[in-house]
């Protein structure tokens, strides 16, 4: 029988499966401990070591240097750490791509590209890494994931999702409100005014709108909440719910769950997601009948779309649908 990979999305570029959360983590020692609840949870959620922000100034190289052992390690075990780089105005970027292609470029999931100010700072530096890949002998290309964070990266997004090699469009909101020069509030960096804010509501809807329309995924920004689950788990379901984000960025290990329980798919959508798929399997992937409401290919991609994201946030399916479709997955 066919899978639906093979046959729902054929001639079409295929939508990258990502986990749903994007963990960031600076030092070795967070790095590690993400690593270790990784390991407990399953690859549910990506690691991202930060080399920017992350980084001791002066000690640049040994930040990346230390972030290409840790991607490397054993601890390693689902191959789903990245890794951001500096901005294209700081003067070690291209090290740090020397230094992480070089030393862990097998097995980078993704480079993540901060603060740039056009489309053409984004193709600039996905030139220098094809470059540096081809350096280093890789034998297949990086994904990019581009922070939108200034003006410029705003009103080129739609450029900038469509550069070859881009697989997410991730909002910077703190440094978007800090490049507004105080004329939006401090308060718009968390809830609510995060979701109310016009001019923040307008940059989540066009970042959202140009990475859906041009098939990568949407990662919303963080919530500066740390202890409340209730509260991230709310921030995290308005971005999915209102704006469409499918990923959403964590800075403590405490927001992870919550943020993978708010983007879960309804369970009772899974289990008629379930019926559907496997009836048009059965029908070689035609149209068939389902509760008195014809399906058909175009359906068939929703429901597949919902089940493959219970299956990235962990949730349980049933032993026939994960052999059926998922046979072979962590």
């Amino acid at each position: 029988m066919r899978h639906p990979d093979d046959v729902l999305f054929a001639g079409e570029k295929p939508f990258p499966s990502l986990p749903v959360v994007d963990h960031y983590a600076g030092s070795e020692k967070l790095i590690s401990k993400a690593l270790a609840l990784q390991q407990e949870l399953g690859p549910v959620f990506d690691i991202t070591c930060d080399c920017e922000d992350g980084a001791r100034a002066g000690a640049e190289a040994e930040h990346a240097e230390m972030c290409a052992r840790l991607i490397m390690s054993e601890a390693n075990r689902f191959h789903r750490v990245g890794a951001r780089i500096h901005d294209i105005t700081h003067p070690h970027w291209e090290q740090d791509l020397e230094i992480l292609v070089g030393g862990a470029g097998s097995r980078l999931p993704f480079i993540t590209l901060p603060k740039p100010r056009s489309a053409e700072d984004v193709r600039r530096q996905i030139h220098v890494l094809r470059q540096t890949e081809t350096l280093h002998g890789l034998k297949h290309s990086i994904p990019v994931h581009v922070l939108i964070e200034t003006h410029g990266a705003l009103r080129e997004v739609w450029q900038i999702a469509a550069l070859e090699g881009v697989e997410s469009l991730d909002f910077g909101l703190m440094d978007f409100v800090s490049g507004h020069h105080g004329a939006i509030p401090g308060s718009a960096m968390k809830s609510p005014g995060q979701f109310e804010h016009p001019l923040i509501v307008r940059a989540k809807c066009e970042i959202a709108a140009a990475a859906l329309g041009s098939g990568v995924v949407p990662s919303h920004n963080v919530t500066t909440e740390l202890n409340d689950p209730d509260i991230i788990r709310s921030d995290a379901s308005r971005a999915r719910l209102e704006f469409g984000f499918l990923r959403m960025w964590s800075i403590h290990p405490r927001q992870i769950e919550p943020i993978l329980a708010a983007m879960r798919p309804d369970f009772s959508e899974i289990e008629t997601a379930g019926e559907i798929l496997c009836a048009a399997q059965e029908a070689d992937w035609g149209p068939i009948q389902h509760a008195g409401k014809l399906h058909d290919r175009a359906s068939y991609r929703y429901y597949w779309e919902s089940l493959k994201r219970a299956a990235a946030t962990g949730m349980s399916l049933p032993p026939d649908l994960r052999q059926r479709f998922f046979a072979g997955c962590p």
